[in-house]
């Protein structure tokens, strides 16, 4: 059974959380919805010497959430942000596919060490849970379909690696230390907020932009796209199900689309006119290409019971509709990493 509002609000109440990578697109939508349901939030934001906050500025100066600044990579720093909190959701991560073919030792200190400081942390201060965050990409190509969470992991990126080496070093503290640990894997979430460095804003500021040729990668890959209020939700409800507990669990919908149907969709959804063509440039090496992706999502509902609300159409409008919006913050004309 789906908690209610009412009780989500009472379970939160004036807990003290922390979100590692609060400032990023599912980081910020998780941080409002908490702050919704009445948790005191810290939320840990990578330092910037300008101070900028992205998407948490409509917070800055609010009671329930502390802004702090950092690096995962500094055990210091991380064990200061953990002290004294309820829970910990762990969202801070190198995420860009292609760029991690350029610095992949980047995604290992981030990504891995990263999640060791903070897995270490919530043992030391006792954390009664820590929600880790996944990926999809851990899977790689779909050897069957739809993918369940005992599906083999296959690193066919330097940034799914690291993904995997997270997720294996944070179950490992639930092994060895019985830390309560729970490892979240969403799908592909897409909404406002969300950087042109993934394939739906890549779309959209291109049409908003006037294109009339839509540049893309592959357009034969197959994806489960999953709205990010969606994906927020299944963090809270994740957060209090014992099931789950040295878990892994799986956040999608079950359906998918390839990426030339999504871009036909795209159109659609902006009003616009334009053709898609293929550029080389935008291209993964055919190894490393993941060609399906879609979930089993069974875990979610049975165990914590989440399921999505949003469907793709509904979505995909929200999201054409904010970045039209907000196209100031994108540069359409150029291919972003």
């Amino acid at each position: 059974m789906t908690t209610s509002p009412a009780a989500q609000a009472t379970i939160w109440q004036n807990r003290t959380v922390l979100v590692t990578g609060a400032e990023g697109f599912i980081g910020s939508a998780l941080v409002d919805l908490l702050v919704e349901q009445g948790a005191r939030v810290r939320a840990f934001v990578h330092y910037k010497p300008y101070g900028e906050k992205g998407h948490l500025a409509r917070h800055l100066g609010s009671s329930r959430v502390e802004m702090v600044a950092g690096d995962v990579r500094d055990a210091g720093r991380v064990d200061d942000a953990v002290a004294g909190c309820d829970t910990v959701f762990h969202l801070a991560a190198l995420i860009g596919i292609p760029y991690s073919y350029d610095a992949p030792g980047a995604y290992v200190a981030t990504n891995v060490t990263g999640t060791e400081n903070i897995a270490e942390s919530c043992r030391r201060h006792s954390v009664r849970r820590l929600l880790h965050t996944s990926t999809s990409e851990v899977y790689g190509t779909a050897l069957t379909a739809p993918i369940s969470e005992r599906h083999p992991l296959q690193p066919q990126s330097p940034y799914s690696a690291s993904k995997i080496g997270a997720d294996m070093m944070a179950l490992s503290h639930w092994h060895a230390f019985e830390l309560p640990v729970t490892v979240v894997r969403p799908f592909n979430t897409y909404g406002p907020r969300q950087s042109a460095r993934a394939v739906i804003p890549t779309i959209l500021a291109q049409l908003h932009s006037g294109a009339r040729e839509i540049k893309l990668g592959s357009l034969t890959p197959t994806r489960d796209f999953t709205y990010v209020t969606d994906t927020a939700r299944g963090f809270l409800a994740l957060a209090d199900c014992d099931r789950a507990l040295g878990e892994s669990v799986n956040l999608g919908t079950g359906q998918e689309i390839s990426i030339g149907d999504l871009a036909q969709a795209l159109i659609a959804a902006s009003g616009r006119e334009a053709e898609v063509v293929v550029d080389p440039a935008r291209l993964r090496p055919s190894g490393s290409e993941v060609q399906r992706l879609l979930s089993d999502n069974s875990r979610a509902r049975e165990w914590a019971g989440w399921q999505p609300e949003v469907p793709l159409a509904e979505g995909l409008k929200h999201t054409s509709e904010w970045i039209a919006e907000n196209l100031h913050l994108f540069a359409a004309d150029r291919y972003q990493v």
